[in-house]
């Protein structure tokens, strides 16, 4: 297994890793007291702050989308430009937060398709039975 890098532990620290990768820091941390105090000392120097530019970007994920654009990309409404950099932003950068709100949308759009094909039959069987002069 190859060892847990400080770069490695960021990115655990942020969120950032997939499932894989989070269980095997998760394992160094078990296995390892040296790598546990280089976590420790990692969050300290988290907790008082670091103001780069950068930093900030990450920590506040402003490039990260609203789950209006997430819902907007589902129902395939966006501007080209916009439907560009939302699917860079779900499958190039594969930014985990946005992810989980993409599959979030995905599991309620799936629970809602019934009901919506079910509405429809219903309008479809009762379409020439409505009355105009109403």
């Amino acid at each position: 297994m190859p060892p847990v890098t400080r770069e490695l532990l960021a990115a655990y620290l942020d969120d950032a890793l997939s499932d894989t990768e989070t269980a095997r820091v998760e394992q160094g941390l078990r296995q390892s007291d040296a790598l546990r105090k280089q976590l420790a000392a990692m969050q300290q120097e988290q907790d008082r702050g670091e103001h780069s530019v950068g930093a900030i970007w990450r920590r506040e994920r402003l490039t990260c989308l609203t789950r209006e654009q997430i819902g907007s990309y589902l129902l395939g409404v966006l501007e080209p430009e916009v439907h560009d950099y939302v699917k860079f932003h779900l499958e190039m950068i594969a930014c985990p937060f946005c992810q989980a709100n993409l599959t979030d949308m995905q599991v309620q759009q799936a629970a809602a398709a019934p009901a919506v094909e079910r509405r429809k039959r219903y309008f479809d069987s009762s379409a020439g039975l409505l009355r105009k002069d109403r």
